[in-house]
């Protein structure tokens, strides 16, 4: 008895193709879409968590880091300061999703009058619109 070999043709094989481009073309805008949305939410979620931080180490301490202790105080303690109970990060929050380092700064003399933390966005500068806009938070 003789078997027929049964295969795809050429055409069944375009059609296919064609309707996973179709698809593909649909569903991988929104995926991109999302994703600069997921990393503004994600920078947000590490501003909050890093203020919190900030503000257990000057419950503690009766301060702010200063600029020059800057995030790294809240997981090492700066040397001669006393009351730290730290470490206050679980893990260390350095970089934004973007990968640039977040930025701190204490406006106030000794560090007692305020601190601010921020993201400078996709475009890693100050200033910018959307996904290159500044995130801030702090005790201003």
């Amino acid at each position: 008895m003789k078997t027929k070999n049964r295969a795809f043709t050429l055409i069944e094989l375009m059609v296919v193709i064609l309707i996973l481009a179709i698809l593909a073309a649909l569903v991988v805008p929104n995926v991109l879409g999302r994703q600069g949305q997921a990393k503004i939410a994600k920078a947000k979620s590490d501003l909050s968590v890093l203020s919190s931080a900030i503000d257990q180490f000057q419950l503690d301490t009766g301060r702010y880091p200063t600029t020059s202790e800057g995030l790294d105080s809240l997981r090492n303690a700066p040397n001669g300061l006393s009351g730290w109970r730290g470490p206050y990060l679980k893990q260390e929050l350095v970089n934004d999703p973007w990968g640039s380092p977040y930025q701190y700064a204490v406006p106030g003399q000794n560090g007692r009058d305020g601190y601010s933390v921020e993201s400078y966005g996709a475009d890693a500068a100050p200033g910018g619109d959307g996904d290159n806009a500044d995130l801030f938070d702090g005790s201003n």
